[in-house]
């Protein structure tokens, strides 16, 4: 008795399955860089002197990204006569915070660039295996990047936040100093839009990272070329 065993190999992937993968870090990267880059936050305190007169009871405060709070200031009331004394916040978070957004938006024009390549020249990306190796490497360093700047990202974010505390700035206001006047916050800053942007920044490491082992899988060390036949018999 003569058995012949035909096994075919075929294990490689078209186009169809990497480019689902690299849409979600394309998208998620828009979120993650547009939250944080289009950011503007005000609060507001009160300052009631014992003179009413002299009070003012809607300072507001601005700012912004790129988070240079000691660029930022604001005029209180001295409660001494009609004086003002002029107080800058505390704090420059600018590195971390644009270093976030350029790893967005590098990322988002990246994963444009290999999306149009994947779709229009996917032969060309196959050919010789370079187009995969320099896949990815290049996936692997944002995957990197992503963490670091996500993690500094939350750090300045926390910073940000103490800095523009109304409670925390009322103490450098002079006259809340005094105890015949009155100071209070009136209203705190929105951080709703910065919390998300750090949750996009992990979102997007843990999409970047697992998109390696797709990106993996098209290089030649872990796909075998389509179409080997091995062929094993035994007789008896």
């Amino acid at each position: 008795v003569r058995v012949v065993v035909r096994v075919r190999l075929g294990l490689g992937l078209g186009p169809s399955s990497p480019l689902l993968f690299l849409h979600l870090p394309q998208f998620f990267a828009i979120f993650a860089f547009s939250t944080c880059g289009s950011y503007s936050g005000v609060f507001r305190m009160s300052v009631e002197c014992k003179n009413r007169t002299e009070s003012d009871l809607s300072i507001e405060v601005e700012f912004e990204y790129p988070f240079r709070l000691h660029q930022e200031y604001f005029d209180a009331p001295t409660c001494k006569e009609s004086n003002k004394e002029r107080i800058f916040l505390f704090g420059d978070h600018s590195s971390s915070a644009e270093f976030f957004v350029t790893i967005g938006v590098f990322a988002f024009l990246y994963t444009t660039a290999a999306l149009c390549i994947y779709v229009f020249f996917f032969e060309k990306y196959k050919e010789k295996n370079k187009g995969p190796l320099i896949d990815l490497v290049v996936t692997g360093v944002f995957a990197f990047m992503w963490l670091v700047s996500s993690a500094a990202w939350a750090k300045g974010l926390s910073d940000v936040k103490k800095a523009t505390d109304p409670d925390a700035v009322i103490t450098m206001i002079g006259a809340c100093k005094e105890e015949e006047n009155h100071c209070r916050e009136v209203h705190d800053p929105v951080m709703s839009g910065l919390n998300t942007s750090v949750a996009f920044g992990f979102i997007n490491l843990v999409l970047w990272a697992g998109n390696l082992w797709f990106v993996f899988k098209e290089t030649s060390e872990h796909v075998q070329p389509s179409g080997t036949a091995t062929e094993s018999s035994s007789c008896h």
